[in-house]
């Protein structure tokens, strides 16, 4: 069969692999292992292009988010979600004032530093078996809260980063996958209009090619719904850690 029949990119075998892998990934981030999306970046990076992967993971994540919120609406803890969105905001704008002046690879890089800071806090926080008062400061949560409106805006790479700000608070995993899914629903949605008027990188075959992923998508929303029922909350907790390691090195590449 001639898949380029029915779809807008005419993709090799391996291609399809690899889009299909981050499908996989993007809906077994949304309703369990938070971070993950952040390993489909460079992926759809490689086979679509920097900016042209964004117009099309944008929709896939949409869909995730929606999927992640009709399974854990009630889990989300809105204290936190207020606390970052209107410095995510922030970011927003200041990726929409920079992003022509300030390459990419140098943002990343000093995003992947903030992310390994805050991993050093939650390993400090556990090493001595109490909370630090540093994640309820102001300024950790407006640190976070404009990284990952920046690092969503730029790549759609901000899990790992809202990861750690969810692990620092110590969220037990319901929580910390629901209060994700609201937040991230809020910011990718809102991002859609910036996405199509500003920066013209969602087009029709993008959106026709997202939605072809759906299936994919659903498949891995329901394996990270059946992780977070299976697994305890330390090895959950452990889970989310290596990950956020992974994805935040990733940044560096």
């Amino acid at each position: 069969m001639d898949l380029h029949r029915f779809f807008p990119y005419p993709l090799e075998s391996w291609q399809w692999v690899a889009v299909i892998f981050s499908g996989l990934c993007i809906g077994l981030s949304k309703t369990g292992l938070t971070g993950l999306t952040a390993i489909m970046v460079p992926i759809l990076a490689r086979i679509f292009g920097a900016k042209a992967s964004t117009g099309v993971a944008l929709p896939m994540l949409c869909f995730a988010d929606l999927l992640a919120v009709l399974v854990y609406r009630r889990s989300g803890e809105w204290k936190y979600i207020f606390r970052l969105l209107p410095w995510a905001l922030a970011g927003f704008a200041l990726a929409l004032v920079v992003d022509r002046f300030v390459p990419d690879r140098g943002f990343k890089f000093l995003i992947g530093i903030c992310i390994f800071l805050g991993i050093g806090v939650m390993v400090w926080q556990d090493h001595r078996g109490k909370d630090s008062a540093i994640p309820t400061a102001w300024w950790f949560g407006a640190l976070f809260g404009i990284l990952g409106g920046f690092s969503t805006m730029i790549g759609n790479a901000a899990g790992p980063v809202m990861s750690v700000f969810l692990l620092s608070i110590r969220l037990p995993k319901t929580s910390l996958v629901g209060t994700g899914a609201w937040f991230f629903m809020i910011i990718n949605y809102l991002k859609l209009p910036l996405q199509y008027f500003v920066w013209h990188n969602i087009t029709r075959e993008a959106l026709y090619f997202s939605i072809t992923m759906i299936p994919v998508i659903i498949i891995g929303g329901v394996l990270g719904v059946l992780l977070v029922k299976k697994t305890s909350e330390r090895h959950y907790r452990i889970m989310v850690y290596l990950m956020t390691i992974l994805s935040g090195s990733l940044l560096f590449i």
